[in-house]
């Protein structure tokens, strides 16, 4: 056993935990250890866009999570990737770069959560973000992450734009803007055709100050208390067993799964819970695991009258040196922005205020995510629910730390997730209905015209619906006494201890999370060089 001493230490190197460690090692003189249980990023599929259809299923950078048997999914094990790499999953994910709603945000502080609201949180955004269109009232011209444009224009996703302009859906090229609602382009986490991950992003500039040190393959079995005081952590690297102490404090930044685990692991959790699996408790926490909820996407599938989608592109040689060329020499294409080119959020019942659903537009098909492309001309419109009301907890399978957790979703478990689903395939079939889409529709593939009423239409999504990976909510954060941690995301009961990561969201954004984590690890940073300023 070897043990080091370091100011902070910082619990996986993902989008919130780069971020966090990024920002605490500014000054030159903090001390900070960033510890990740995966490889160093130096698989090639995960700095070239289209390559999250290699690491989707790639059991090094991937922790190929699943979820436990959903009781409203036909009894399916849903599976869940999440990053295992530096970046997290920031370096697997499909790169697209959402906020959420102002509504979101304002949510959590009506919930308590001071300084969490909009107004707080928009400089954050901003702070972060090099947009390549420049700093404005709503976006960042000089942060260390990089939002690009999807460049050239796709016939496809222009019908898909023209089609649900026709049902009202307005155009823009802004969904992180004034407004959410719309139908367009992406932008993406990417630079110069590359993926720019929360690794890329922050921690080059604060290793080179020397004062960041990032240790890979070092998995963290959990949290050294001295009383109720946290002063380490454990972790094991190279098959040996070592302790890192912080003289200030210890931050989990282990994702919605793993970060519930490690409190639970570490004594933090509910005490019968913890007693059944032989661990000593040290807080009462109850409500670690709880509150778990995740976008549920279900998928359809037109076959295409024109030979124009990545189907097409990929089937021979010649059109996949097609697709690298572009790449190269542009900048453009599949390559440079994997096949989630377009996207909408609109509102599928009329009562809603803001955006219900979000559409992703993809050029390809297959039976699954990130999987081999059909024999035919293909698209794919994918829909989710922005706002579940079905709720799921995570919790620790045993003592040991290489266990995945157990993830129960509950996915479909309430009326309000069926009628939203079932909103959602009425507007997707409307779009397809339109005067620009349908001349590009030679069938529904999947469903299918044989799936029509309400029913059959909730019978395919039992059976074939999957998540888009956006799991939040495990560590709730608010200012009552039985959330996981408080507004400054200090774990309660004890001290010296924070969960900085989306399981601290108290209700999920509307939209992908992965810009939304990263502000999260951006504010947590600062609040504590404020709280260390106040130290005496």
């Amino acid at each position: 056993m070897t043990m080091r001493n370091f100011d902070y230490i910082v619990v996986g190197a993902g989008s919130a935990g780069c971020a966090l460690a990024g920002r605490l090692a500014e000054d030159g003189r903090t001390s900070v250890l960033l510890l990740e249980a995966g490889p160093k990023d130096r698989n090639i599929w995960i700095h070239i866009p289209i390559g999250y259809g290699k690491t989707m299923f790639d059991p090094k950078n991937n922790w190929q999570f699943y979820s436990e048997p959903e009781p409203h999914l036909n009894g399916r094990k849903i599976y869940q990737p999440r990053g295992r790499t530096l970046g997290g999953s920031s370096s697997i994910n499909g790169l697209v770069y959402i906020r959420g709603q102002a509504e979101d945000f304002d949510a959590w502080a009506a919930l308590g959560n001071t300084g969490w609201g909009w107004s707080d949180i928009l400089p954050y955004f901003k702070r972060s973000e090099r947009n390549e269109r420049g700093a404005s009232e709503y976006h960042g011209g000089d942060g260390p992450l990089s939002v690009s444009n999807i460049r050239g224009k796709n016939e496809l996703v222009e019908a898909f734009i023209n089609g649900a302009g026709e049902l009202g859906i307005p155009r823009t090229d802004d969904f992180n803007g004034a407004h959410q609602e719309g139908v367009g382009y992406f932008q993406l986490t990417t630079r110069n055709g590359l993926r720019c991950s929360a690794a890329k992003a922050y921690l080059p500039a604060a290793r080179a100050r020397g004062n960041l040190v990032v240790e890979t393959d070092a998995h963290a079995t959990g949290v050294i208390f001295e009383g109720k005081r946290a002063v380490g952590v454990r972790y094991v690297r190279g098959g040996q067993a070592l302790e890192a102490r912080a003289n200030c404090e210890v931050v989990l930044s282990a994702g919605a799964f793993q970060s519930p685990q490690l409190l639970q692991l570490s004594g933090i959790g509910d005490t019968d819970h913890l007693r059944a699996l032989g661990i000593q408790p040290v807080h009462d926490a109850p409500q670690v695991g709880k509150n778990l909820q995740d976008h549920l996407q279900s998928r359809l599938i037109y076959k295409c009258t024109k030979p124009i989608t990545t189907n097409d592109e990929l089937r021979t040689l010649w059109g996949t040196a097609k697709i690298g060329m572009r790449w190269i020499f542009r900048k453009e294409g599949p390559v440079a922005a994997g096949i989630q080119l377009g996207g909408m959020f609109a509102r599928a019942v009329p009562q809603a205020r803001t955006p219900d659903v979000q559409f992703h537009f993809g050029t390809i098909s297959a039976d699954m995510t990130a999987g081999k492309p059909h024999d035919f001309s293909g698209f794919t419109v994918s829909m989710c629910n922005l706002r579940p009301t079905s709720r799921g907890e995570v919790n620790a399978r045993s003592r040991d730390a290489r266990d995945a957790p157990a993830a129960l979703f509950n996915y479909l478990s309430t009326k309000e997730d069926e009628d939203m689903m079932l909103a959602g395939f009425r507007l997707a079939r409307g779009v397809a209905a339109s005067r620009s889409m349908s001349p590009y529709i030679a069938e529904e593939y999947r469903p299918g015209p044989g799936v029509a009423s309400d029913e059959e239409t909730l019978a395919f999504v039992r059976e074939y619906a999957t998540t888009i990976f956006h799991p939040v909510g495990t560590c709730r954060m608010g200012d009552d006494a039985t959330s996981v941690v408080d507004p400054r995301l200090k774990v309660r009961g004890v001290t010296c201890l924070r969960v900085v990561d989306a399981s601290i969201m108290p209700l999920l954004l509307s939209g992908n999370t992965n810009a939304g984590a990263m502000v999260i690890g951006e504010k947590a940073a600062d609040m504590m060089k404020e709280d260390r300023r106040k130290t005496p």
